[in-house]
């Protein structure tokens, strides 16, 4: 052990990263159910879609500025102490919108669009501190474990929070529930659960997760040097190294498309696209959520070992291929069960993505400035899904089911983000 002091530093801090795993799961939990009871609340309930993706895409839009100052917090402040604000002020936020609701009996629509931007904000910073905590406590070599690690996790408490959704959504008044297409008796019955009380749940998530993190101790593997230069420049010092570094700048961004399309859909088109195309209930919504989950738990666990021989860039190119015919196919059909097996796969695709780029990138940018390039990165994102979600909004696509044209254009967008990656294959791989 005294040989390899590093490796040594790493058994060590398997106990932090677990309790850090631990705090990620447990407020994904009930985070998950309130994310996607929202946009059906807004699609089902009061039948306002559109207002909601025009709530949506002005908030996608302010996030700009906020995405930057997040990555230069998580890169200027100890990462612990960013998670343990990150989960106070979703305590206080989540508990007390909770409370304002059961007085006034239920939660006004500004007060759970209110919400979702809210938590939506929180999201911006929650995963690139994540990110950013595990690079800084973990060896290169195990990079790509730590990563499939946090996929496996976080769609397991996807899967669960989508199952559990499907039933606080629509309630279980006869026992009866369709999950996974399949109408399942469960011997329990209670009424659908308003707004407020999933509020409380996703509050009290926050607090757990707060609790976790107290007990958090670890030794860093890779030295932070904190810039203490002032916000600004700090910003632009990130956008110097990408910019110096042009395939990096050009993999990170390009290869964060499919990112951008699965976030649009969840966020707007998922509702609209089961409320309106395939004229399905709740359940049907809920599953299709689930059914993500389970293809996103798959690539955690096998997608590094799948794409062993074609190497992190090219598997890239192969999963954002699948994910666009996959979208450019669900807006040309009307099917419920292939929407299923659509749902399964591009969760398989988003996930892969993610935990091959991810580990790129790991081994591309040092730890010091992790946290500003990647808030570079969801600031192309950012732009890219605000377009989106604007063009969307717009009335047509809420009509006559052709919310489907949307899935094509999403489609043709992964596509046309492959070409540039292409271009340059020869280049990342020779980058290692």
């Amino acid at each position: 052990m005294n040989g390899h002091p590093t490796f040594a530093i790493a058994m060590r801090n398997r106990p932090a990263i677990l309790r850090l795993f631990l705090a990620h799961a447990v407020s994904s939990f009930a985070q998950g159910i309130s994310m996607m009871a929202i946009p059906w609340y807004f699609a089902s309930v009061l039948g306002e879609a559109q207002l909601f993706a025009r709530i949506v895409a002005v908030a996608t839009f302010v996030s700009l500025l906020w995405s930057l100052v997040a990555g230069s917090f998580i890169d200027r402040y100890p990462r612990r102490s960013v998670f343990l604000a990150i989960n106070s002020v979703g305590f206080i936020a989540l508990c007390g919108m909770a409370l304002y609701g059961h007085r006034m009996g239920e939660v006004p629509p500004w007060g759970i669009a209110a919400v979702f931007v809210f938590t939506f904000f929180l999201y911006n910073i929650h995963y690139p501190a994540l990110y950013a905590f595990t690079q800084e406590m973990t060896e290169s070599r195990d990079f790509g474990r730590v990563n499939s690690t946090i996929e496996v996790l976080g769609q397991s408490t996807s899967v669960l929070s989508g199952a559990i959704g499907a039933m606080l959504i629509a309630g279980l008044s006869d026992g009866h529930v369709n999950m996974l297409g399949a109408d399942l008796h469960l011997p329990f019955r209670f009424e659908a659960w308003h707004m407020y009380e999933i509020f409380l749940l996703d509050g009290v998530t926050y607090g757990i997760s707060l609790i976790i993190l107290y007990t958090l101790r670890f030794e860093t593997v890779h030295a932070l040097e904190i810039d203490l230069e002032p916000i600004g420049q700090r910003i632009r010092n990130g956008f110097k190294y990408l910019w110096s570094r042009p395939r990096v700048l050009l993999f990170g961004t390009m290869s964060y498309m499919v990112f951008v399309v699965l976030m649009v859909e969840v966020l707007l088109l998922l509702a609209m696209y089961v409320n309106g195309h395939l004229q399905a209930k709740a359940d049907v919504y809920a599953s299709s959520e689930v059914y993500y989950s389970l293809g996103a738990l798959c690539a955690g666990l096998g997608v590094r070992q799948l794409m062993r021989g074609v190497g992190p860039v090219r598997g890239v190119v192969l999963l954002m291929l699948a994910v666009g015919g996959l979208f450019i196919t669900a807006g040309l059909t009307k099917s419920i069960w292939f929407f299923f097996l659509f749902s399964l796969l591009i969760g398989f695709g988003n996930a892969g993505v993610r935990v091959l780029r991810v580990t790129w990138l790991f081994n591309h940018i040092p730890n010091n400035i992790i946290g500003r390039c990647t808030s570079i990165f969801h600031m192309f994102n950012i732009t890219c899904r605000g377009t989106l979600l604007a063009v969307f909004s717009l009335t047509w696509f809420a009509t006559a089911g052709h919310v489907r044209w949307a899935y094509v254009i999403c489609g043709g967008f992964v596509l046309v983000a492959m070409i540039p990656i292409l271009a340059y294959l020869r280049e990342l791989e020779e980058m290692g």
